[in-house]
């Protein structure tokens, strides 16, 4: 095993240290409760003038260093580019440290919608990422990805990149807390839920779902108007059944501004589902995201909303929105470390999951 430490911008102390607490549960891991991390390992400074410098307040030569970021919205309430300039400078400051791998763990890349060129747009992702790479981080570990293409950007010979699917936190949620029963599964939810997209792009995020629990997929095609951002003109609905009595969880990878989901609760609530439900990973909860959904909750259009931990769901979010939960992420995040400071295989991290199985193995 290598020599190792974990540590954090000002942006994530909170989850890194409930991520070392994880591990630290790991007999072979059980000494790194005790060892320096992000709470007093790298210490940032400002300058009368605004410019800033990160300071590595211990050895860490030879050490593998996992460095765990965000730029999104944070316990620490650090602006977007303010963490990004800090996470840029704190792998400088490894670097020069001279740790000998560093591992940038970010389990949301805010970025990561702009991966495509529009007209002569810059591209943000690309621009984080080969920062990164120039800096000298050596592997990069996010959690669900926009874009499987974005993945492509890095050379992996220089720097590697594993984007880890989320998701199945979320189904196994799904199954520990509401089907419970492999005979649930059968009678009720193959016949009684479906899993919608929340537009075309999004099918295969929906489709993963519909597959994994054996119910029906529903897919929503949105019509945007690109002249302006965040918003949708229409939406038509695409099911080869009735959706009549059924619960609908809406599937997404981040819910932003809530304005997409808004508009399709709206047009799916005529169709008469028992209930509609949202599914995501990333909770950026951008204004208005908050009033979207407390509107929709307490106009009785949406039961259930369920997202990770991925991003920091602020106190000032009104968690008294009917089925509000979080789904933790740090002990699938000290799972992928382990994997990666033993140099085991990552597959079994990448499988696609079955409800079927999982159920009958937790009976």
């Amino acid at each position: 095993m290598n020599d190792f430490i974990v540590c954090s911008t000002r942006s994530m102390r909170s989850y890194a240290s409930e991520v070392i607490s994880c591990l630290s549960k790991n007999p072979c891991f059980a000494g790194i409760a005790d060892q320096i991390n992000g709470v007093n390992l790298l210490n940032t400074d400002r300058f009368a003038d605004g410019e800033m410098e990160i300071t590595v307040n211990s050895s860490i030569r030879g050490k593998d260093v996992v460095l765990f970021s965000s730029s999104a919205r944070n316990e620490a309430d650090v602006g977007v580019e303010e963490a990004k300039i800090e996470l840029y400078h704190a792998v400088d400051a490894l670097k020069r440290c001279q740790a000998k791998k560093i591992i940038v763990f970010e389990p949301f890349i805010s970025c990561s919608r702009s991966d495509r060129t529009t007209r002569r747009s810059s591209v943000g992702l690309w621009v984080h990422l080969k920062t990164l790479c120039s800096l000298g981080a050596n592997h990069i570990v996010t959690f669900q990805l926009h874009s499987d293409k974005s993945k492509t950007i890095l050379d992996p010979a220089i720097c590697a990149i594993d984007d880890i699917p989320a998701l199945t936190l979320l189904q196994r949620h799904l199954c520990n807390v509401y089907i419970k029963s492999a005979e649930k599964l059968e009678n009720e939810v193959k016949n009684q839920w479906a899993f919608c997209s929340v537009d075309a792009g999004g099918e295969k995020l929906a489709r993963v779902f519909a597959n994994s629990f054996g119910a029906p997929l529903v897919v929503a095609h949105k019509q945007r108007n690109y002249s302006k951002p965040n918003t949708v003109e229409s939406i038509n609905i695409l099911s080869a059944e009735p959706l009549e009595g059924k619960s609908l969880w809406i599937v997404d990878d981040m819910i932003d501004t809530a304005g997409s989901v808004e508009r399709l609760i709206r047009a799916l609530a005529p169709r008469n589902p028992r209930d509609i439900n949202i599914i995501a990973v990333h909770a950026l909860f951008s204004p208005p995201a908050a009033q979207c959904l407390e509107a929709l909750s307490q106009e009785g259009l949406l039961h259930r909303m369920i997202v990770t931990d991925t991003v920091c769901c602020s106190n000032s979010f009104p968690r008294h929105i009917q089925g509000f939960e979080i789904v933790q992420s740090a002990e699938l995040a000290a799972k992928i470390i382990k994997t990666i400071i033993n140099n085991e295989s990552m597959s079994k991290l990448l499988q696609a999951f079955n409800a079927s199985a999982y159920l009958a193995n937790n009976k």
